[in-house]
């Protein structure tokens, strides 16, 4: 991904990238997205995008392992998130879910994770310190919640799931509001231009219909425009 791709992909919602990975693949049917509801930190934020760093918690019961052991697995997680390909997106799977009570991400997780240059974090976890978290470091979480409960860190690197959505370890993530996606490696060389093919279709509607009274034979001219302009 060239940094020009990276900013069209920071000035874009992740509906709107799910419909012109459509556009580039040329067919309807992609399905790599998020399901349900999740909740965003900073809804107004633009969308992050980068590639995935992931990891596992949990935080209902104290961890078994070693203190030790626990300590050195979290250390090994920041090594994981302050490393690797850049713009990166952490992505934690909370394996509590759907009973997970321990927020991971608060004010100073948000902090660090800003620190080591990640663009935000996408978890089916628990948020908390909603006021109190850093602008420019968005999280699309699962739910939100006031304890940290036990949380710690269970494994790095595997693939996740969130909200239905499997994620690997350097997948290209997309994420808002909205919910999340993965954009497959093979569009990505065309995936500007499919944005810029979907963006022109839909100003034909746009165009056509905010703040005008259509008939419906005016409707049909337009309609038909819009589906030209697709194909």
């Amino acid at each position: 991904m060239d940094d020009n791709l990276h900013k069209l992909l920071t000035e874009v919602d992740t509906p709107t990238v799910c419909n012109a990975i459509e556009v580039a693949q040329g067919k309807r049917g992609f399905a790599a997205f998020t399901r349900g509801t999740m909740l965003a930190s900073h809804p107004s934020a633009p969308a992050m995008v980068g590639y995935a760093r992931t990891a596992r918690i949990r935080a209902i019961a104290p961890p078994t392992e070693p203190p030790e052991t626990i300590k050195a697995r979290r250390m090994a997680y920041y090594k994981h998130m302050a490393t690797g390909p850049r713009p990166a997106v952490a992505v934690v799977q909370d394996l509590d879910v759907p009973n997970a009570i321990g927020a991971y991400w608060g004010e100073i997780n948000t902090n660090i994770h800003k620190s080591f240059g990640l663009s935000g974090t996408l978890t089916d976890g628990v948020m908390r310190d909603l006021g109190d978290m850093p602008e420019g470091y968005p999280v699309v979480a699962g739910s939100v919640g006031p304890s940290h409960g036990f949380v710690h860190v269970v494994d790095i690197a595997k693939e996740v799931d969130i909200f239905g959505l499997p994620v690997a370890d350097g997948d290209l993530v997309h994420a808002d509001r909205h919910g999340a996606l993965v954009i497959p490696p093979e569009v990505i060389p065309r995936l500007a231009d499919a944005i810029a093919t979907l963006q022109r279709s839909e100003r034909i509607i746009f165009d056509a219909v905010k703040g005008k009274r259509l008939s419906f034979e005016e409707f049909e001219g337009v309609w038909a425009a819009f589906e030209t302009s697709r194909t």
